[in-house]
């Protein structure tokens, strides 16, 4: 099975170079990415995760706003019935991780996450997802 993962870049947060250099590793390493581009809002990511059948969504978040805007993705997931894991790269200062899984998001990479981590806990998700 080939793992779908959407990436996205939610609110105004226009640093997307990480998010390319993301998606290239992840697609060569055998994942089919899907990049909604920059400023989505977390309703437009739901939407799109959704119609796009995508085993994982992953957010770029550089902006400092992880803590309000990841969850968001994941309520409006949770609200259209989706149980779609969210996972959030970037910037994530170590006291915020609690937070995050409290809000449903189920992991978090951040600087200096390898790429072979990332594939590897993507791989672990959507082996252990219940869909």
């Amino acid at each position: 099975m080939t793992v779908r993962i959407l990436v996205a870049k939610v609110g105004l947060d226009g640093h997307d170079r990480g998010i390319k250099v993301v998606a290239r590793l992840l697609r060569d390493a055998g994942m089919e990415v899907v990049y909604t581009g920059l400023f989505q809002t977390p309703e437009t990511v739901a939407i799109a995760a959704i119609q796009e059948d995508v085993d994982v969504v992953g957010l770029s978040m550089l902006s400092g706003a992880h803590l309000t805007l990841a969850p968001l993705v994941v309520q409006a997931l949770r609200a259209k019935g989706s149980d779609i894991p969210v996972v959030v790269g970037g910037i994530v200062p170590r006291n915020d991780l609690a937070d995050l899984e409290a809000a449903g998001i189920a992991g978090v990479f951040g600087p200096g996450a390898g790429a072979q981590q990332m594939v590897a806990e993507i791989n672990r998700l959507v082996a252990t997802a219940d869909r």
